[in-house]
């Protein structure tokens, strides 16, 4: 299964991992708008990346 996970680089941590068949790349965008904004506008390094698990 393939995941985009959202990563904060400066907590180094995932802060949410959404499955690429139900999420496309517009819905993450708005998951990050709507759910993760306190990452971003705390100043924090938000990254999406491309995550595939077996």
């Amino acid at each position: 299964m393939e995941f985009k996970e959202i990563y904060c680089s400066r907590c180094k941590k995932v802060i949410g991992r959404y499955n690429i068949k139900f999420y496309n790349e517009d819905k993450i965008a708005e998951l990050m708008k709507t759910n993760h904004v306190t990452h971003v506008r705390n100043g924090h390094e938000i990254e999406i990346r491309k995550f595939v698990k077996n």
